[in-house]
């Protein structure tokens, strides 16, 4: 018997023939419309229908996958999302973390929204256009919670820039040419719809080769009043359709990012990408915004995953009620798509508005006033189904207590144990006979050295609110600072720092202790500028779940985070989680993500990374210990060894409060994390963006080796520059540790007798100055 039959209606819809289908056959039918379901859950469509007494048309099926797949409704993620990340007690006011994005208060009046997501699968098969929907779509998660855009964050993973193309796997692009690409899709996007990339990271390393990762974060602000909910509000609704047409691009989005890449995924899943337009973008941000802002509005989500099919099933049972949508309705980019394709089409800037029968006619002008195409679709139904017509027939009708209940899994769970026995005691490397070379070679490391010619393709100064840029100095010099500050509200002198990090060369080696690095080094990011940490938002990459090592990677980052957030009551607000990035050559390094969120009090408090005054004294503020494990140095000398830092999220508060009373006082008028490279790299990135040079003296390192206290990458460390009049009274209040002076015209650092270090700054600055692209 056929499994496929075609209705007989005068257009292309199948019924889908599931009743008597054995396994083997469920799987088939899975493979062949490219469901990405497994066989349980394939039953249980078959079950659930033949309770109904018929067999589902085809976009029932696909309606059922957009919703089932990994991507949307975190089957495997859920469980220890619960138990770890969720419900974080924070004093934050607005803590929204169920929808397109988090909402916290800001001040009395206003609240900020921050989401970041991952485009990973469609920006390794597709860079530019993989990078590019991956702003639009984040835009649209903030836009959508009532909230005008101010900053784009992106954190990049690519594999290793030199590697030979001869080493490249089959149907894998360069890593170079990923990141000309991706960095082309984002500066193009950001700049045109003009709001400013103010944040992110870029990291190499072999394992992203083949399944490259691209992040992306963005925060807005909203009046209070203004914030709207991703829901429908009552029956009688209706429900307009605004924005970009729909097409064939951007089909299967959530199904593919639900599977492994392969060397065939590059031609058979380049329909997958969506096809941006800022362009439709920027305005359609304004008529969004304006419906809102006048109260026409009963709810507002974005079509992201999964189109129309899960924008109107989530949207629908998160009011408690039901849809119907007239397909017809949908304006086509195209004439000749079956509706099943109008149906999960991921097409851009698109947003789904429930809109009061009285207020239609007010927010279809509003559109047209703006150029932006609103259609009426569809409306809201008191019975919780979802309803589907076309051409005068009923062609999806679906319980939403079924669409929106996947099945939700106790993925088994494998931790590696690494011997770390005797890490902490034994040499791991004899000491360098030569400390400057050493240095050197971690400034044009790709991991360390200067982000400029990615940085200064970005407009990160649009709008006029970028107070600390991420790359800036003294005139005709600069340096990575650790966050940005934006001020976002023009009558207000309070800031937002934002800044976001993970430390894959961590996680590899412990997955709990590398997430809880991570959170601590978002920590003092956001410390160093003068901003106090206020929220968190998390996007976790990881392979396949369905094998255990993965999901225990999966489980101890999760459980590392929580560690952290939990003890220092910050929550996270928003979160993303990205499964299934790896080849036939394996996993991704487990990549937690985190972006921070701080809030500056003053922002004309705020203080740079690069020093500023000779004479100035350099403080250590911090303890360095025996922790080599996945630093820049080992990796620069091919040693994969040593126990990855550990970190106490008590010392961190406590730390980060000294910090911050100094810049808040003026006494800090310089600070800098300690983090990829240690000691050594962070002055020399502060000599670097001040054009001016220091000597620094580390002869009371206690049993410490001098390389080692140089060049760890312990947590919970900055080094700030101190104006010598206020050197005492710093010094006894926080503990810090002298160790240097700002002056000269280069590096000079000496251990007793012994000088280790002495390099001019011109050379300094070109190690570190290799472009990335």
């Amino acid at each position: 018997m056929p499994r496929y039959i075609k209705r007989p209606v005068p257009f292309e819809l199948y019924e889908i023939v599931l009743d008597d289908a054995s396994d083997d056959e469920l799987l088939e039918i899975s493979n062949e419309l490219g469901l990405a379901l497994n066989l349980d859950e394939m039953r249980r469509i078959q079950s659930y229908f033949n309770s109904r007494g018929r067999n589902p048309t085809d976009i029932e099926l696909q309606a059922i996958a957009q919703s089932w797949s990994e991507h949307c409704c975190y089957k495997s993620s859920k469980k220890i999302l619960e138990e770890f990340i969720f419900g974080i007690d924070a004093p934050q006011n607005i803590n929204i973390i169920s929808e397109d994005a988090g909402v916290v208060e800001f001040d009395e009046e206003h609240a900020y929204v921050v989401a970041l997501e991952s485009h990973n699968h469609p920006s390794a098969i597709e860079p530019y256009g993989g990078a590019a929907t991956g702003i639009g779509g984040i835009l649209r998660d903030v836009v959508c919670m009532g909230a005008q855009p101010v900053a784009l964050i992106d954190p990049l993973f690519f594999g290793t820039p030199d590697l030979g193309y001869d080493e490249l796997p089959p149907g894998v692009k360069h890593p170079r040419y990923l990141i000309s690409r991706v960095v082309a899709g984002i500066s193009d996007y950001g700049n045109r719809v003009g709001i400013p990339t103010v944040s992110g990271m870029v990291y190499f390393d072999k394992g992203y080769i083949g399944n490259c990762l691209v992040n992306v974060g963005c925060v807005g602000i909203a009046r209070r009043e203004h914030i709207i909910r991703s829901a429908v509000k009552e029956p009688g609704d209706a429900l307009i359709l605004v924005g970009g047409r729909t097409g064939r691009d951007g089909i299967h989005g959530v199904t593919f990012a639900s599977c492994e890449l392969d060397a065939r995924s590059g031609e058979e899943s380049i329909g997958s990408v969506q096809l941006g337009d800022p362009i439709t973008k920027e305005p359609l941000i304004h008529a969004c915004l304006e419906a809102n802002e006048l109260g026409l509005l009963s709810g507002m989500k974005d079509l992201g995953g999964g189109g129309l099919s899960c924008v109107v099933a989530e949207m629908a049972s998160a009011g408690g009620f039901g849809a119907q949508v007239v397909l017809d309705n949908v304006l086509l980019k195209e004439e000749g798509l079956s509706p099943w394709e109008i149906w999960v089409s991921e097409s851009q800037e698109r947003f789904m508005l429930a809109v009061p029968p009285a207020n239609v006619e007010k927010v279809i002008a509003i559109f047209d006033k703006w150029d932006i195409e609103a259609r009426l679709v569809g409306g809201v139904i008191p019975q919780r189904q979802v309803i589907v017509w076309y051409r005068g027939e009923i062609i999806l009708d679906l319980d939403l207590d079924f669409l929106r209940s996947p099945p939700v899994y106790n993925r088994e769970c494998v931790i590696e144990k690494r011997d770390t026995h005797g890490e902490m005691r034994d040499p791991l490397i004899d000491e360098p006979e030569n400390y400057g070379a050493i240095l050197l070679d971690l400034l044009s490391s790709p991991n360390i050295r200067s982000r400029s010619s990615i940085i200064h393709l970005y407009d990160h100064e649009v709008r006029g609110a970028t107070i600390l840029k991420p790359i800036e100095g003294r005139i005709g010099y600069e340096t990575h600072q650790d966050a940005s500050v934006i001020k976002p509200l023009e009558e207000s002198l309070r800031g937002l720092a934002i800044a976001a990090d993970t430390n894959p060369s961590f996680t590899q080696r412990d997955p709990f202790w590398g997430a809880a690095s991570t959170i601590d080094e978002v920590c003092r990011n956001i410390t160093a500028v003068g901003g106090e940490i206020h929220s968190f938002a998390d996007c976790l990459n990881f392979g396949n779940p369905e094998k255990p090592d993965r999901m225990g990677a999966f489980r101890e980052s999760c459980r590392g985070l929580g560690f952290m957030a939990k003890a220092l009551g910050i929550s996270f607000v928003s979160g993303n989680v990205s499964f299934y990035n790896e080849t036939p050559a394996g996993s991704i390094p487990p990549t937690p993500v985190v972006l921070g969120v701080g809030i500056v009090d003053d922002v004309r408090h705020v203080v740079s990374s690069d020093l500023k005054e000779e004479g100035n004294v350099l403080c250590l503020i911090g303890e360095t210990n025996l922790e080599l494990g996945g630093s820049e140095y080992l990796r620069i000398l091919g040693v994969d060894r040593g126990i990855v830092p550990r970190t106490d999220p008590h010392r961190l508060r406590s730390l980060m409060r000294q910090v911050l009373s100094g810049i808040r006082s003026g006494v800090i008028v310089s600070c800098h994390d300690l983090s990829e490279g240690g000691l050594g790299v962070a002055i020399s990135e502060m000599m670097i963006g001040g054009g001016i040079g220091a000597t620094v003296d580390i002869t009371d390192t206690g049993s410490i080796r001098p390389d080692y206290f140089l060049f760890s990458e312990s947590n919970s460390r900055w080094v700030v520059e101190i104006r010598r009049d206020d050197l005492d009274g710093f010094v006894a209040r926080t503990g810090a540790k002298v160790i240097g002076e700002v002056g000269g015209s280069g590096l000079v650092i000496k251990h007793g007798r012994r000088r280790l270090i002495d390099l001019g700054l011109d050379e300094m600055i070109d190690a570190w100055s290799q472009p990335v692209i």
